[in-house]
């Protein structure tokens, strides 16, 4: 096995979190959490890389179940805290992979801690903040979901985080389905306190320049949260980057369209 370790980070559907993990006392270096997203999706999809790498998938504060806490949801203290995690389990330097949320912790651990990473890969992300646009409607439906429930907004947010290929295929009801359920089923306080971190975040776009690590940048073809044009301009700031576009795939990749994401995830491991 590689001496090396892979973070995975994303957002909001998982099922492990790291503080329970610790808390019932396993070793950091057998960590065996889902991402509190969809990055590589299961513990199937994940296996390729586990037989040559450490897989670290970790909950953001609030989501999957990792604690609800009062505050700390803004990018700045997700980003010290992903600091913190990848040094208390030895991690550095690792190669950290972020889904949306995730990549914006992994743009800022790129441009300020480049010794703490061998790489970064980049799913549906972007350094700008939310588009004017978009605040006003995902405000509204972190109000719904907060004060009436999670079930109520589900119908609105699955056109947000799949693609019309995923969405539309009768053959994949049952994986729609699942997804609802997963969504439905995140905590109320947990999920609108991150969702009002993502919405009112801070962009970084003058520091991606200063990021000098191996990066690979995928995007669903069909990702209306964060559209291609996000992931071209990371690519044309981010010197020796490569770009790929995952066709048939919305903001969650990993789950669309997983072969594909895993494959440029390995070729590009693989070149390093």
């Amino acid at each position: 096995m590689k001496e090396v370790s892979i973070c995975l980070s994303s957002e909001w559907m998982g099922q492990r979190s790291i503080t329970r993990s610790m808390a019932q006392g396993q070793k950091p270096s057998s960590l065996p959490m889902d991402c509190c997203g969809v990055v590589a999706c299961s513990m199937q999809r994940r296996a390729q890389f586990k037989e040559h790498y450490r897989c670290v998938a970790f909950d953001f504060r609030g989501q999957g179940q990792s604690e609800v806490t009062r505050s700390g949801y803004d990018m700045e203290t997700l980003y010290e805290d992903a600091i913190a995690l990848i040094e208390q389990l030895g991690c550095a330097p690792c190669h950290f992979l972020g889904l949306s949320m995730g990549g914006f912790i992994g743009l800022r651990l790129a441009a300020r801690h480049p010794e703490l990473l061998r790489s970064l890969i980049l799913l549906e992300t972007t350094a700008d903040p939310e588009p004017t646009e978009n605040v006003a409607k995902y405000k509204q439906l972190t109000f719904v979901a907060r004060w009436f429930g999670l079930g109520l907004v589900v119908d609105r947010v699955m056109p947000v985080m799949f693609g019309r290929t995923f969405l539309g295929d009768p053959v994949r009801a049952l994986e729609r389905r699942e997804w609802r359920q997963r969504m439905s089923g995140n905590h109320r306080l947990g999920i609108t306190r991150a969702t009002t971190g993502v919405i009112t975040r801070q962009g970084i776009e003058s520091e991606i320049d200063k990021i000098t690590v191996p990066t690979l940048i995928l995007v669903g073809d069909e990702d209306v949260a964060v559209p291609p044009d996000h992931s071209q301009r990371l690519h044309e700031h981010i010197a020796g980057s490569c770009l790929e576009i995952i066709p048939r795939a919305g903001h969650t990749s990993t789950v669309e369209e997983p072969t594909a994401v895993n494959g440029a995830i390995t070729n590009f491991l693989g070149s390093l």
